[in-house]
């Protein structure tokens, strides 16, 4: 059975992809990759494959490229932007090529979420802070409803993809207090990454004035102050 592979090229920093995915990407034949989410240097790491840029591609016209590819012996990857199992609709692709009798190999990478917190240097789930952390989305052009109301009461660590755009929208949702800290983070880990800190009630303000309008993470909660949240220290050390 031919394959595939689903590579994440993690969240910006090339030297964060994994070394399997690395291995993989070295032998690529054939390369789909995630337009401008993934860093040029990856793109550029292997000379020898056929490249396509997925940006405004078709659903059927790249499992198309990836079929005829694969049933030709070659090596294809698909190379997503951070981890493929966070936003990165990939099922579609596995359905289409499992249908086409195609095994699919996926990679982990490493996401923005969690090269958010490395630059940020925060631990999402702290003892007396926070046990659980929300990953979520707002309403949009591909999203009727959201819960950022909902969750945004709940008291725990809340990351918000894809909402730049929404920013505001998004602050006017949460129903935590207007105190609660908040920081946006803007290309994590690429050279030009951009960290705006602040609180529920001045985070968009101070991030629109920063410039930031895209490719950013949001995070709530007590975790991001940056004085230091007050935590109960853990048994693990005990």
């Amino acid at each position: 059975m031919q394959k595939i592979f689903i590579v994440g090229a993690g969240c910006g920093d090339p030297g964060l992809i994994t070394v399997k995915g690395k291995e993989i990407l070295d032998r690529a034949d054939v390369l789909i990759y995630a337009g401008s989410l993934v860093n040029p240097e990856l793109v550029h790491a292997c000379p020898a494959a056929e490249k396509y840029d997925s940006w405004g591609m078709k659903l059927a016209e790249m499992t198309e490229i990836m079929i005829a590819a694969a049933k030709d012996g070659k090596t294809v990857v698909r190379l997503h932007s951070g981890d493929p199992a966070l936003y990165g609709a990939i099922i579609e692709q596995v359905e289409i090529l499992n249908n086409a009798g195609i095994e699919v190999v996926r990679v982990p990478g490493v996401s923005s979420f969690f090269g958010a917190a490395a630059s940020l240097g925060i631990q999402y789930t702290l003892k007396g802070v926070s046990e659980s952390v929300i990953i979520t989305r707002p309403a949009g052009k591909t999203l009727d409803e959201d819960q950022i109301r909902e969750f945004s009461g709940l008291g725990q660590t809340m990351v918000v993809f894809l909402g730049t755009e929404h920013m505001e929208k998004i602050f006017e949702q949460v129903q935590c207090p207007p105190q609660t800290p908040a920081a946006v983070i803007y290309h994590a880990t690429w050279p030009d990454e951009k960290i705006v800190r602040g609180t529920v009630a001045d985070i968009a303000e101070k991030a629109r004035a920063a410039g930031i309008e895209k490719t950013a993470l949001i995070i709530i909660g007590e975790v991001v102050n940056p004085d230091g949240p007050s935590y109960t220290h853990s048994h693990l050390y005990g």
